[in-house]
């Protein structure tokens, strides 16, 4: 592969499957080619896959057609990459209504959706009866909709505003209709990083502590990561570093999306990060993270034609049709696709497009 038989050496085990270390994925972010870490990248996804749907999975690419609902848009921690946020005082500002979020499911549900992602800011005024309320209503009218939502820092945020235990916190929710939890917030899980773009939003071991208990309690979660920004390659690899970790202990994680930092509208400068950065990121995710399943391309922030090219660098699920995203959009990006464009940009690859539940079953 290379003039470096090391580093030949360390790609044999990789395809072998063996597991890198920090310092290896380092290395192959900074001596490989894009094209050979792709090939890498792609080659573990095969490996993984190949046992999945009666050995099929190889030929088979996944997508979930869902809808972002964000329940409100007041937040009083302020990050300073979020163009999305109002304050209490600030025109704008809002919270769903249960006649609103109604209408916004049945159209979901007309065009063949199964699942929700329910997010939103931290409202420092919400008692537990309103998100309790507002999923008891959701599962109620809409039993064959999964209700994927509230981060962790939202459950960091509930359980101070609630004045109760985590685990507590989780449970009820999740005994009110609560199927699995989104991976936001996560960002870059270092706290120096975290320190600088949002020092009011829960700290790196906050966040795994909240997906931890929801594991422990079988409520499986997606993992995330927002990248190029201030943090440095180093800081993306530990970010990967501790979800290996918590994923060895709970196994309680179906998939990993990563995306770019989008800086319009934020108070956040950075330069952006480009395809190129996009791509060589998500492949080395792929080859670290070992004991995850699923790697989800991004096609909402790169646009349809860079998600396409990524299922080649080691993701295997298109992501969601996202009937509705209001977060990124705010800060400046506005792909949009459609059912059938994405199929066809999944078979135009040659893989067989299949529609998934959150739990990565064809339905």
């Amino acid at each position: 592969m290379t003039c470096d038989s090391s580093l030949d050496k360390l790609a044999d085990r990789i395809l072998d499957g063996g597991r890198i270390s920090a310092a290896e994925a380092l290395r192959l972010y900074r001596e490989l080619p894009l094209s050979e870490l792709g090939m890498l990248a792609d080659a573990c996804r095969q490996r993984k896959k190949a046992a999945a749907y009666e050995g099929r999975g190889n030929q088979i690419v996944t997508y979930i057609v869902d809808r972002n609902i964000n329940y409100t848009n007041v937040c009083d921690v302020y990050c300073k990459f979020c163009a999305f946020y109002r304050t209490e005082s600030d025109a704008g500002g809002y919270v769903i209504s249960h006649d609103d979020i109604a209408r916004k499911i049945e159209e979901l549900v007309a065009v063949g959706g199964t699942q929700i992602l329910l997010q939103g800011g931290h409202h420092p005024k919400l008692g537990i009866e309103f998100y309790l309320g507002l999923l008891g209503f959701i599962k109620t009218r809409f039993p064959q909709v999964n209700i994927h939502g509230f981060s962790p820092p939202e459950f960091c945020h509930f359980a101070d505003v609630f004045k109760m235990p985590l685990p507590e916190v989780i449970h009820r929710f999740k005994e009110a209709g609560l199927g699995s939890i989104p991976g936001g917030g996560a960002e870059i899980l270092v706290d120096r990083v975290r320190d600088r773009i949002a020092p009011l939003k829960c700290k790196t071991d906050d966040w795994l502590h909240v997906m931890q208990c929801a594991h422990e309690q079988g409520l499986r979660s997606s993992a995330t990561m927002m990248f190029g920004h201030v943090e440095t390659v180093e800081d993306r690899i530990e970010h990967l570093q501790r979800l290996r970790d918590l994923q060895d202990r709970t196994g309680g994680f179906t998939a990993f999306i990563c995306w770019t930092f989008q800086r319009e509208h934020t108070k956040l400068r950075a330069e952006p990060a480009g395809s190129h950065e996009y791509l060589r990121t998500q492949a080395l995710a792929r080859i670290f993270l070992d004991n995850f399943d699923n790697v989800q391309a991004s096609w909402v922030t790169q646009g349809p034609k860079i998600g396409q090219i990524a299922l080649k660098f080691g993701a295997n699920d298109f992501g969601g049709l996202m009937m509705e995203e209001n977060v990124v959009s705010s800060a400046g990006t506005a792909f949009h696709i459609t059912l059938d464009e994405m199929r066809r940009l999944i078979a135009e690859l040659g893989y067989e497009a299949r529609q998934r539940d959150n739990w990565y079953r064809l339905l």
